[in-house]
């Protein structure tokens, strides 16, 4: 097939990432790739080890999706085998283990997600169960002889797990050349990752090499602050902002994100061209608010299309710049006529226990009808359907008992 010339899939691949190891390799690819026609394999690995993707996953998603629109193959490789012994990146302690039935349920899901990013038509799909769970004693006993323990310690997680005493498993050692492992099969020629990735992508390289391939290059991406602010994104840490979630959710998530990270998620959590990236580095300085309702709109529109973003933001602004309640609010009946705020916001799922349904009125997050109410100890009297908010996206509209018919006498 035709590809663009090496130049422009460069300055295409180049965009958002923070290293390509070593580009001179990368380059040579391209050139073989146009001159002989023959696609390059490019690979991404997902543990699945929880169900749900969101817009950190999708960097290298995004990444991936480049690449093949740009003419090359890309291997989706879910991770169940993988998955069960836990990628000790960036972990304090040893990872839960997951059966391999919960690792293929998750994977589904990822398939699914990842569809919303990736052409499925162009994308291969496989799961390094495949071969990994075919692999004897003897052959694991042969690739962990192509790695030693010391190069395997130079990692930062693992040296300071060891300098504080926390275990280290023999099977958390086995990741990376699993990993590796992964490459050798499919004969990759790139692999992506994030930054945190950089210590397996490069034991990939040598595995390789041990098996007698070319190296693959390794494209690594940023890793995406969550709408904190301060943290990688991530679901444990609530700071996350899901590729499923709901478009009004995903909008007002995405407004909650700080100013300083507006140009950062355009640049690599969207498909915005590239020589309009500075314009907006400079509309997000000038006028953050605008640039980060365009950025919330943008992203809705990517996994839900423009018309699902034109609801978003009408949405936003009935609730927050009009005060008015969402066009459609859950109802409950509440079981009596007087009945306790702290008992109405636990028994009808707004809060989990009694004690997070004090904290939210004593912190001002509860408001009844138009008006705050901090005082946990506050009774209701519904005569009428009633209007609760709590926080800044959760509605409920509480109905009163149903009244018994009385029996004539």
């Amino acid at each position: 097939m035709a590809f663009l010339p090496v130049e422009e899939q460069l300055r295409i691949i180049r965009r958002g990432v923070v290293e390509i190891i070593p580009e001179e390799e990368l380059v040579a690819k391209l050139e073989r790739a146009v001159r002989t026609g023959k696609p390059l394999v490019v690979k991404l690995g997902c543990d699945p080890s929880r169900p749900d993707l969101h817009l950190g996953h999708a960097v290298v998603l995004r990444k991936l999706r480049q690449f093949q629109d740009l003419g090359h193959e890309a291997v989706l490789v879910i991770g169940d085998f993988t998955g069960m012994i836990g990628d000790p990146t960036g972990r304090n302690k040893t990872r839960p283990p997951l059966s391999l039935e919960e690792t293929r349920r998750n994977g589904r899901t990822y398939l699914e997600q990842a569809s919303k990013i990736l052409d499925p038509a162009r994308t291969r799909i496989v799961y390094n169960s495949e071969w990994l769970g075919s692999m004897t004693f003897a052959d694991v006993i042969r690739l962990a002889s192509k790695y030693t323990v010391a190069r395997m310690l130079e990692r930062d997680d693992f040296q300071q797990r060891y300098r504080a005493g926390e275990p280290i498993g023999i099977h958390e050692l086995l990741y990376p050349l699993a990993q590796a492992q992964d490459s050798v099969v499919l004969r990759a020629d790139v692999e992506l990752g994030g930054t945190d990735q950089k210590f397996n992508l490069l034991v990939g390289r040598d595995i390789q090499r041990e098996a007698g391939q070319e190296p693959q290059v390794c494209v690594l991406m940023p890793i995406l602050e969550g709408t904190d602010g301060r943290e990688k994104m991530s679901k444990s840490l609530d700071n996350y902002i899901g590729l499923t979630e709901p478009p009004e959710e995903m909008y007002g998530k995405v407004l909650s994100i700080p100013d300083h990270l507006i140009y950062r998620y355009f640049e690599l959590a969207t498909d915005v061209p590239e020589e309009q990236l500075p314009r907006l580095a400079e509309w997000a300085q000038s006028a953050p608010r605008d640039a980060k309702h365009q950025l919330a709109w943008t992203i809705v529109r990517l996994y839900h299309g423009s018309e699902a973003a034109d609801r978003a933001r009408a949405h936003f602004e009935r609730l927050f710049v009009h005060r008015q309640a969402p066009e459609e609010v859950p109802e409950w009946r509440a079981p009596e006529r007087r009945i306790g705020l702290v008992r109405l916001l636990r028994e009808a799922g707004l809060s989990a226990s009694n004690s997070e349904a004090r904290r939210l009125i004593e912190q001002g997050g509860v408001r009844v009808g138009d008006h705050p109410v901090r005082d946990p100890d506050c009774i209701l009297e519904l005569t009428a359907p009633l209007l609760i908010r709590v926080g800044k996206r959760r509605f409920l509209r509480v109905l009163p008992p149903v009244t018994q018919p009385q029996e004539r006498s």
